[in-house]
């Protein structure tokens, strides 16, 4: 029995063709539906599974050509995160068979295949990809490492991603004098579609590690949103995906992750770190002129349109690139604008992690390259001031001459 999947997002598409083939059928898969009908005329599948919101041209033109110019009767199963009851209904009256609202599970993808058309065997597939969730988007998550070997040894995130097929992470070796390469490579070993590691012979900070793994992120084409997590895992995955619903149900650009305590949350930090914490807080606070509380939580999820605005240019300091981001922000959109395109969102678990390479003496230093970061960008802002004042000027001289 063969099958044509159709989706834009490959890491859709990957886990989807795994399975099937897994349980014995014959799969091809297209990211467009001009491709599509291509391989429709030529594969002649006994299956067209199609998602609706595809570039270019709709799934339902897909359905269309199946049932009104093939006059084909094969079925037809729609795999869509439109839930748009009219939609749905145009689609059952075009003759569509099934409709599956993403997210669902690999599972059930399965089990409506084989009440369809049959044929595949269950017992035939290995099902490494056991309870994975098809996602409604595809996220791109990248995770700075400098002498990182030992955390990432867990499992978390290859069991995460094992479950998530909407993610690709990219780890970026930070210059690490230990086996830290060594390790990412091993565990991209298997899961290359889902795992890229990205290699920096030098260390340059933790702000350099992740300015180049978001703009090299930012070249893959199916990706929906870009963010960065701390490789300890401070905030886990789980919570990350909760930032990521936020932002594909809003308009946010940016959803940034709060250590602030609240009721039921795990939130623990030593101290002494949360005196000075809030002591830097309140600096940002002035600096910024707009009211976040916690800029520099190591978890941010963002819109792709935004990566070249906060990372183009390199940052001035090698931790505090956050409120760097948040100011070219301002610079770029206004205040009013920026601070209603950001949104801090409460974490569920945040736990200071032992070995942390931010030492107590160093947050010492963070008020002084505020102090870098405000004169700086400040400099830029009256320069910029200087040469409208000069053109305009030119203008009216010209006019009057």
């Amino acid at each position: 029995m063969k099958i044509l999947a159709i989706d834009d997002q490959q890491l859709v598409l990957l886990p989807l063709e795994k399975r099937l083939t897994e349980m014995g059928y014959e799969v091809k898969s297209e990211t467009s539906v001009l491709k599509g009908m291509k391989t429709f005329l030529a594969f002649r599948p006994d299956l067209v599974i199609v998602d609706l919101s595809l570039p270019e041209v709709s799934g339902v033109k897909m359905v269309n050509f199946i049932r009104t110019e093939q006059k084909s009767a094969i079925p037809v199963m729609v795999l869509s995160g439109n839930t748009d009851d009219k939609l749905i209904v145009e689609c059952y009256e075009l003759g569509i068979d099934d409709y599956m609202k993403k997210p669902l599970s690999l599972d059930e993808v399965s089990v409506r295949v084989k009440k369809l058309i049959g044929g595949g065997s269950f017992s035939k597939a290995s099902f490494s990809s056991a309870n994975t969730i098809i996602q409604t988007r595809c996220v791109g998550v990248v995770i700075p490492c400098y002498n990182e070997e030992k955390r990432l040894l867990s499992k978390e995130f290859t069991d995460f991603i094992d479950k998530h097929s909407g993610y690709h992470l990219c780890f970026v070796n930070d210059g690490s004098k230990d086996n830290t390469l060594k390790v990412l490579n091993d565990l991209r070993k298997g899961r290359e579609d889902h795992i890229t590691v990205y290699n920096c012979e030098k260390n340059g900070g933790k702000a350099e590690a992740v300015r180049q793994g978001m703009l090299h992120m930012s070249q893959f084409q199916d990706l929906d949103y870009i963010g960065f997590l701390d490789a300890d895992l401070s905030t886990d995955l789980f919570d990350f995906d909760e930032l990521i619903t936020t932002i594909e149900t809003s308009n946010f650009k940016i959803v940034s992750g709060s250590r602030i305590s609240r009721m039921g949350a795990n939130i623990t930090k030593e101290s002494a770190r949360m005196i000075i914490s809030l002591t830097i807080n309140f600096i940002i606070r002035k600096i910024l002129g707009m009211n976040f509380k916690d800029t520099q939580c190591g978890a941010k999820i963002m819109d792709k349109e935004i990566i070249r605005i906060a990372f183009q240019e390199k940052f001035l300091t090698r931790w505090l690139f956050d409120v760097e981001i948040f100011i070219r922000m301002k610079k770029h959109f206004g205040a009013k604008q920026a601070q209603a395109m950001i949104c801090e969102q409460p974490l569920k678990r945040w736990i200071h992690a032992d070995g942390s390479k931010l030492s107590m003496k160093d947050s010492m230093k963070i008020i002084f390259q505020l102090a870098q970061i405000a004169w700086t960008y400040n400099k830029k802002t009256q320069a910029a001031k200087t040469i409208n004042v000069q053109l305009v000027e030119s203008k009216l001289f010209q006019t009057s001459v």
